[in-house]
């Protein structure tokens, strides 16, 4: 199952802010920030983390990559098989498949505050790609992929301050935005460059691998 409590337990319980509620992780409103303690009745008794084990490091990698991403176990997994089917280094291939995810390009392309909003507009139907209404968050892009927010969605509360919003805001290169007319192109696949440099993915990959 995906994990539905508080976003920001998430950071407390991994030992870092994985920015899970947008601009308010990063606030003085931060519980992160507020508390740098795992969550529960013993968190802050013990006080420093203490070194983990091999195992325990891929553990906590793999929850880090699962919460970030907002995905569900079932969900890695598949996509580790998948890209075991491929040539290439695994670590970058699953990256980049997370990263290829329509409700992260919208998330990347700066369309939404974070992912889990990202989630909830592309599931509410307010995205199409191609012209095509899709409602499915891991529908995987590919390079040309032209996206835009529907006609009716435009009014809604979640996009009013968008425009603002996009002005401060620069995308991947991999993302060209339009940013007058609320499109955005996949012009390609994520570069190694581009691809999040927060997660120990060799440890993931070793998790999976065993």
């Amino acid at each position: 199952m995906r994990y539905t409590g508080p976003k920001e337990k998430l950071s407390r319980k991994v030992g870092e802010n994985l920015g899970l509620k947008a601009e308010r992780s990063f606030s003085p409103k931060s519980a992160f920030l507020r508390k740098p303690y795992k969550p529960g009745v013993h968190g802050k008794l013990k006080g420093r983390r203490r070194a983990m084990s091999e195992f325990g490091t891929q553990l906590l990698e793999k929850q880090k990559l699962k919460y970030t991403y907002g995905i569900t176990e079932k969900q890695l997994r598949k996509y580790f098989r998948e890209i075991k089917k491929k040539k290439g280094i695994a670590g970058e291939l699953l990256l980049r498949a997370l990263e290829k995810r329509l409700d992260n390009v919208v998330y990347r392309s700066g369309f939404a505050l974070s992912r889990g909003i990202a989630r909830q507009v592309v599931s509410h139907g307010h995205f199409l790609v191609n012209n095509k209404r899709i409602t499915i968050p891991s529908y995987s892009t590919k390079s040309g992929d032209i996206i835009t927010i529907r006609s009716q969605s435009r009014p809604k509360a979640i996009f009013l301050e968008l425009a603002n919003k996009l002005k401060k805001y620069d995308a991947p290169v991999w993302l060209s935005v339009d940013k007058k007319n609320f499109e955005l192109t996949v012009k390609a696949m994520p570069p190694v460059e581009d691809l999040p440099k927060n997660f120990d993915i060799n440890a993931i990959i070793a998790f999976y691998s065993r």
